[in-house]
């Protein structure tokens, strides 16, 4: 392929408005994402976030019901699957993990009864799967503020929510309100579930909340490192992985976490320093 034809595959897209707005919302919603995902992989929560993902369908489908924003129904229903999940555990002997698969499998069930039973002009199955190719205005900016609202709080709260992810006892110790960061923590990852849902969809955004995170959690040990290059990661594979569903006809959101899974399989191979590859050698040579 010459420097023309690459020229023309990347421009080629750029004629159409709704590219445009699906690209640029995609690097937003990707950033956002990877950036969480540092602290989502940190904590050990993939479940948590696959649970509140699943959580927020009911909520979706209430909200065209009532005619308000799909977003509050979201995060109200996110939220909810939250403190369900808390009190549960509290009041049960019931294991962590066995709890958030009653409570998250619970809601998306009743999520998939409403969608049955409402007559809708609007095809509420894009809320599974994604379609950042269709979207509005409106819904571009209720993403850029969710994402801003994240960001900001991720940034002045990122080392307590680091110490919290970290040791959550020392945290303590120190006078830290764990009960406050754990809460704060899930209304953010609930917010970023909101802002993805329209990128790719329930069922794929736990995928954004964990693979940024995890490769970079492979090419370094300091954590302010491991934020760049999840965020890197999540920008690039959201962008690449929207061009490349223009160019093959497929699902954005498919294209976009099948490139991201490619490039944490690549980095667990053949990371400088925890790679498998690196491993072999110095097994070898032992």
């Amino acid at each position: 392929m010459d420097t023309g034809s690459i020229w023309q595959w990347f421009v080629a897209p750029l004629q159409y408005e709704f590219m445009v707005k699906a690209i640029a919302v995609s690097a937003l919603v990707g950033l956002v994402c990877s950036v969480l995902s540092c602290y989502m992989t940190l904590k050990g929560w993939a479940l948590m976030g696959d649970a509140v993902s699943h959580a927020v369908m009911p909520g979706v489908v209430l909200a065209y019901i009532l005619k308000i924003p799909f977003a509050i129904g979201a995060f109200v229903f996110g939220v909810s699957s939250v403190l369900a999940i808390g009190f549960i555990k509290s009041k049960t002997r019931i294991k962590e993990d066995t709890v958030i698969g009653l409570v998250f499998t619970g809601f998306f069930a009743f999520g998939l009864v409403l969608i049955s039973k409402t007559p809708s002009t609007v095809d509420l199955t894009h809320i599974l799967f994604g379609n950042v190719l269709g979207i509005s205005n409106q819904d571009i900016i209720q993403t850029v503020l969710i994402a801003v609202i994240t960001l900001v709080t991720i940034l002045v709260l990122r080392k307590d929510l680091l110490l919290f992810c970290f040791d959550p006892t020392h945290a303590r110790s120190i006078g830290l309100n764990t009960v406050a960061l754990y809460y704060i923590l899930l209304s953010v990852l609930s917010l970023t579930i909101v802002a993805a849902l329209q990128t790719v969809g329930i069922i794929l955004v736990v995928a954004m909340l964990v693979t940024p995170g995890a490769t970079a959690y492979l090419l370094t040990d300091r954590f302010d490192h491991m934020m760049l290059i999840a965020a890197a990661s999540g920008v690039f594979s959201s962008v690449m992985g929207t061009y490349i569903s223009y160019h093959i006809d497929a699902a954005t959101g498919g294209c976009i976490v099948v490139l991201q899974t490619l490039i944490f399989v690549g980095t667990m191979i053949f990371a400088p320093k925890h790679g498998l590859l690196v491993r072999a050698r110095q097994k070898q040579a032992a």
